[in-house]
């Protein structure tokens, strides 16, 4: 107590000393919370959803905002503290390091308090991640999460098992159709039809093969061969495309059945036990006992993302020795 006691006197001091006369005056968190929470945007709909009520809605409302300024306001007081940590003061830098701690502690349980929502349950829910090398990182989760805990409800202590299963999918690119000339195989004939002048008087029926998938167009619809060949590589590209966007549904169908499987607890990649406190990742036997951290995505998440990356790459080169011996 003494030590929070001599930190409130002290730090606003040397926080003026810290920031700028111009960024004093600034409310950093201001505009992109009161967008958050205005009506109309993401959280504000989404609350409008879930309330059933306008009271209930401009309660709910109300703390989350509170909430979420308060938390603003700690991330950009520990970043001010961490800048303490050098100063040449030995009793500053013990306070630093004890606000630091609380500090972390009071962020933790605000961004709970921002992001939790009292839901029965979640049978599937959907996101997308963007970023650099994104897929790289996150296609390691895929598959299927065992989970072990003692349920609130449970009088006896016993441990309940429950899974879930992740896929990783990466967004689909446009399919950009390029028909080199080499591959196609265009003949000529004369038109057959129902008879008249200028049947069978020319060649303006066109066929085209597209060598690499033996994909055949015709058309012979028109009079002059030079609109029969135009209308022959439109319904040309059209199958091609049809056929390239069938392989990609099909190999998008594929990797999520592979991730999902038959969502057995036999085909888990890892484990959270809750009693124990740990995270054990089934295809390099590594665990983790600080499960709070994990689920927070911070360190511990890419300490194991990179081991399973660096385990991914071993069995890659492995493999290529192993073919060329």
């Amino acid at each position: 107590m003494r030590s929070r006691f001599l930190w409130s006197a002290v730090r606003p001091l040397w926080a003026r000393r810290l920031v700028s006369p111009a960024r004093r005056h600034l409310n950093c968190g201001s505009l992109p919370l009161e967008e958050l929470f205005a009506r109309g945007g993401p959280l504000r709909t989404f609350l409008e959803r879930q309330a059933g009520s306008e009271a209930r809605l401009q309660v709910r409302g109300a703390e989350l905002l509170a909430a979420a300024q308060l938390l603003s306001e700690k991330e950009r007081e520990l970043q001010e503290t961490e800048q303490l940590l050098r100063d040449e003061n030995e009793d500053l830098r013990k306070l630093a390091e004890n606000e630091i701690t609380s500090c972390q502690k009071e962020i933790t349980q605000l961004k709970h308090q921002v992001w939790y929502f009292k839901r029965g349950g979640l049978r599937h829910a959907s996101a997308s991640i963007g970023g650099l090398e994104a897929y790289k990182h996150m296609k390691f989760e895929g598959g299927v999460h065992r989970v072990q805990r003692v349920p609130k409800t449970e009088k006896q202590g016993r441990i309940h098992t429950s899974t879930m299963t992740v896929a990783i999918l990466p967004q689909p690119t446009e399919i950009n159709l390029v028909i080199n000339p080499k591959d196609l195989r265009i003949d000529t004939k004369r038109a057959s039809g129902a008879g008249g002048q200028h049947v069978n008087t020319t060649d303006s029926a066109v066929r085209i093969v597209h060598l690499p998938t033996g994909v055949v167009s015709e058309c012979q619809q028109e009079r002059s061969q030079l609109k029969n060949r135009e209308m022959a590589m439109k319904k040309l590209r059209a199958k091609l495309y049809s056929m390239y966007l069938e392989e990609e549904t099909s190999k998008r169908y594929s990797a999520r059945k592979i991730q999902v499987g038959t969502k057995g607890r036999s085909e888990k990649i890892r484990t959270y036990n809750f009693p124990q406190n740990r995270v054990t990742d089934h295809r390099i036997n590594k665990s983790l006992h600080d499960l709070e951290t994990f689920m927070q995505g911070e360190y511990l998440l890419d300490e194991l993302v990179q081991s399973l990356k660096d385990y991914a790459d071993y069995e890659s080169l492995v493999e290529i020795i192993s073919k060329k011996v």
